[in-house]
């Protein structure tokens, strides 16, 4: 098996982010006593270097030389005898194949034959076949859409004017993949040894999470959704990358984290060969590590994602969604969500972005089932006074609703936004190798103002993509703030031709942060009709932006 193909559908991204390149827009630029105005400067996002960074090992390709070739013969030429036997004794035919969306795969064939031309037929291995005649040697290329998710065996057939023929086949799969909910449980703790020796891990350490084969979790899964908690740096700052095993480490990042903070964040992470996800601790710091299971990707027909939002479900500053007032220490409230926001009863799952503020002691959120005991796990870690934000994906009740528990001594204020659901049908997702798409701290006077946004061209001409798989990492922030992250109603011409309007920001959050931070997390980003995402500095000064991709979602 070639690994890493360069997915062929990815040259929209690139494409996209070097004609439209990710402006940083910036408010308020107009001329003293003049009315503020938005203005776009040119801080292009750093594209990616060539498509082979974009590089998918979902898209891997497999292949079968034409040496491994059967050869067959027709009743009449059989009757002919060893003549007719050697009247094309060159003709095989050998056969790769790739995928080139979420459902469809790319057959490419090389012919060999003394003669031509010849008949070829590409058996789909789904009841389907497509015939050919009067073809040539050489390669041919032969494009197939599934119905449906999983493994495929491809088997062509070449056939000579003389009864002569030869076969060959090889097994692939979709690219795509589907969310089944697991949890939440525990599958690392180097506290406690749970999922790994116990011990901490050291600056330019790693430690490993078996994922497949793991518990109830299938083998053969493409990637899992992972709550990540580095625990009580001691000696300075850092970041965590988690990656698949059996793939080299990249130059992303996915949890950061300064000394004594305890602090989460979501990764959905392609899983390796074996089963497993690395993590490297690149920092000068030791830490203790924590991996809670969401749910997990495999090549089958489970639950699709669809994007909605980002709407807010609760707010109990307000009220909204809830009972006002802040939530006891050691109480949970339910949350209803289905019904709202778009979401369709019979999700089985529920992506949300859940913030805690103004805590009056340290402690944890937990957020599970609406009808199941709280699980010893954690989403989001705060400390007292902390505003601070995380990713969930959950699964929900029957009647669609999740439980949100304040797990500390103290009340705590919480905000709950949803991104996204799962359900059947919906769009699959396509794991990738990461990738930084942007970093504004590689443009000299790149960093987004005050009320300013990244605007990212990710899915410009290509409606297929229904959403990124994020980081968003806030560095440099002068100010407090948060960042909101949506789909852009402009498209990328009023972007080119400055006739582009002013966005609405959404009343919801992807992260918070205090002056002086940098803070991760994750975000499932909706590129709308547009196939642009912004990235809003809801701050009272710059900050740098830096984000890294992890995959996509595709409807076809």
């Amino acid at each position: 098996m070639l690994s890493h193909r360069h997915i062929i559908v990815a040259a929209t991204v690139v494409t996209s982010l070097v004609v439209g390149p990710g402006l940083a827009v910036a408010a308020g630029t107009g001329t003293e006593g003049a009315p503020a105005h938005p203005a776009a400067g040119a801080v292009p996002a750093k594209p990616a270097k060539s498509l082979g960074d974009i590089a998918s090992s979902a898209f891997g390709t497999v292949r079968s030389p034409a040496e491994a070739s059967v050869r067959q013969q027709s009743k009449a030429a059989k009757a002919q005898g060893a003549a007719a036997a050697t009247t094309n004794d060159t003709l095989a035919v050998g056969v790769g194949a790739f995928g080139i969306s979420a459902y469809s795969v790319r057959a490419i064939t090389w012919i060999n034959s003394d003669i031509a031309p010849l008949d070829l037929v590409v058996d789909w291995g789904d009841g389907t076949s497509d015939r050919y005649n009067g073809v040539g040697t050489g390669q041919n290329e032969h494009d197939h859409a599934y119905a449906g998710l999983g493994q495929y065996t491809i088997t062509v057939t070449v056939s000579d004017g003389n009864g002569e023929a030869s076969t060959n086949s090889v097994t692939t799969a979709t690219a795509g993949s589907k969310f089944t909910p697991y949890g939440p449980t525990r599958l690392l703790d180097t506290r406690d040894g749970t999922g790994a020796p116990a011990g901490r891990v050291q600056p330019g350490g790693e430690t490993r999470v078996k994922i497949a084969g793991n518990g109830g979790i299938p083998e053969g899964v493409t990637a899992v959704a992972l709550n990540l908690t580095v625990v009580d740096p001691a000696g300075g700052a850092g970041h965590i990358i988690a990656y698949p095993s059996d793939e080299g480490r990249p130059e992303t990042s996915n949890v950061n984290y300064t000394a004594g903070q305890t602090v989460p964040n979501l990764a959905i992470v392609p899983v390796g060969a074996d089963g497993y996800v690395n993590l490297f601790n690149r920092g000068g710091a030791s830490v203790d590590l924590l991996a809670d299971i969401a749910g997990y990707f495999s090549q089958s027909e489970a639950a699709g994602y669809t994007a909605v939002g980002p709407t807010r479900l609760v707010d109990t500053r307000e009220g909204l969604g809830t009972d006002r007032g802040q939530v006891p220490g050691w109480t949970s409230f339910a949350v209803q969500t289905t019904g709202r926001a778009g979401i369709p009863a019979g999700v089985s799952a529920v992506a949300l972005n859940v913030t805690v503020t103004d805590p009056h002691s340290d402690g944890h959120l937990t957020v599970y089932p609406g009808d199941r005991q709280a699980p010893s796990v954690s989403n989001l870690n705060f400390r007292r006074w902390q505003t601070i934000a995380n990713s969930v994906i959950v699964p929900v009740d029957a009647s669609g609703r999740i439980q949100v528990l304040n797990g500390a001594q103290g009340s705590s204020d919480v905000i709950v936004d949803v991104v996204g659901y799962y359900k059947a049908g919906g769009s699959a997702y396509v794991p990738n190798s990461p990738v930084r798409l942007a970093d504004t701290r590689d443009v000299e006077g790149g960093s987004v103002s005050s009320q300013g946004y990244l605007y990212m061209g990710l899915g410009v001409g290509s409606p297929e993509f229904t959403g990124f798989v994020l980081n968003s990492t806030v560095t440099n922030t002068q100010a407090d703030g948060h960042l909101t992250v949506f789909p852009d109603p402009n498209s990328i011409d009023r972007y080119r031709d400055g006739t582009y309007a002013w966005p609405t920001k959404p009343n919801a959050s992807t992260l918070n942060w205090t002056a002086g931070e940098t803070v991760p997390n994750l975000v499932q980003a909706d590129p709308g009709r547009n196939g642009i995402i912004d990235f809003w500095n809801a701050s009272g000064g710059n900050a740098d932006m830096v984000v890294d991709l992890f995959g996509f979602y595709m409807d076809r």
